[in-house]
């Protein structure tokens, strides 16, 4: 196939990018590279069925000329990260709702499969589990920007549902629990990469709230094989799908885990939320996904538990010195 990925640069997208380009698909990737990292992709450079192209999914002609010339869409590019939405909720809404709907606008012109990349943010303050996919949304204050990527991919997500019921164009949509794996930056509070970083350097693993809030983790390995799959099946047409782990670990827990894997001689340092983030922040108890759906379609099942999704960071961190000092750099959404 021809695929374009927006976010191609980013930490899924690039290694999106390696497993189309080596079951032999070409890959065009538009990336803006203000969360991405052209280092991702860099030694793909060279090949002749990879092109990179350095723009904004908010540029309508760019997507315009990158959409035709593909046979389908992998819609990866947004503002991601608390830190990131909380910080710039203006640009993070205009790249969530406004690129969204130019991808699909593009898509709809030159009759294009999309599948889009949404978030178990989705689900708000719902504790309830294991998360079905028509489990009722619980948000706080849409005051609270805490709140505007959760919705800004709700629009994501009702735009692309309405360009395939009204204008029939063909989506798959794509809930993406906590993903984790080489190249993925602690910068915007991505928690397994920052702990590890400060494990790394012997500081202090800084536990958001209690601790005791629960995830999943998913290897980002899987999730690539999951969303090739998706975008290859008839059936996920006009679905959404849950894609994630069910191996529950309290935060407080993935702190000791990582300073056990890493042999550090960091201690843990509770931070309050309000100290973290801003004064009324919520946070999600809980957050398990129902993955019955994606099973039955595609016989999705993870590959690695979470001590082996750990250590593959570990050993990526260690490779990269720049890594292990990372600090939040000043940028916008991507």
């Amino acid at each position: 196939m021809r695929v374009l990925i927006t976010g191609g640069a980013g930490f899924i997208g690039s290694h999106l990018t390696e497993a189309l380009l080596k079951r032999g698909d070409s890959v065009t990737i538009v990336d803006n590279l203000s969360t991405g990292r052209y280092e991702n992709v860099a030694h793909l450079d060279g090949q002749p069925a990879f092109q990179p192209v350095i723009g904004s999914i908010l540029n309508e002609s760019l997507i315009d000329k990158v959409v035709e010339r593909c046979d389908v869409v992998f819609h990866l590019a947004a503002a991601v990260g608390v830190e990131l939405i909380i910080e710039h909720p203006l640009e993070s809404l205009m790249t969530n709702i406004r690129g969204s709907e130019i991808v699909l606008e593009m898509a709809h012109r030159y009759r294009r499969k999309v599948l889009i990349a949404s978030t178990s943010e989705i689900y708000g303050k719902n504790t309830h589990g294991p998360l079905r996919e028509d489990t009722d949304r619980v948000l706080g204050s849409p005051l609270k920007t805490r709140w505007s990527y959760s919705t800004s991919k709700a629009v994501d997500e009702i735009l692309g549902y309405v360009y395939w019921k009204e204008k029939q164009v063909p989506i798959v949509i794509v809930r993406l629990f906590n993903t984790v794996g080489p190249r993925q930056s602690g910068a915007y509070g991505m928690v397994i990469p920052r702990f590890v970083s400060q494990a790394l350097r012997g500081e202090p693993l800084q536990v958001h709230g209690t601790g005791k809030q629960s995830r999943c983790f998913l290897h980002v390995k899987d999730v690539v094989a999951a969303l090739i799959k998706l975008i290859d099946h008839p059936a996920a047409v006009g679905e959404v799908f849950n894609l994630g782990s069910q191996e529950e670990v309290t935060v407080e827990a993935l702190a000791r885990r990582v300073i056990a894997i890493t042999q550090s001689p960091s201690p843990i340092l509770f931070v309050p939320y309000e100290e973290a983030y801003e004064e009324g922040y919520e946070d999600m108890p809980r957050r398990v996904p129902d993955i019955s759906k994606i099973q039955n379609l595609i016989g999705f099942q993870p590959t690695m538990n979470l001590d082996q999704i750990i250590q593959s960071v570990v050993d990526s961190v260690r490779q990269s010195p720049a890594a292990v000092s990372e600090k939040r750099p000043d940028s916008g959404g991507s």
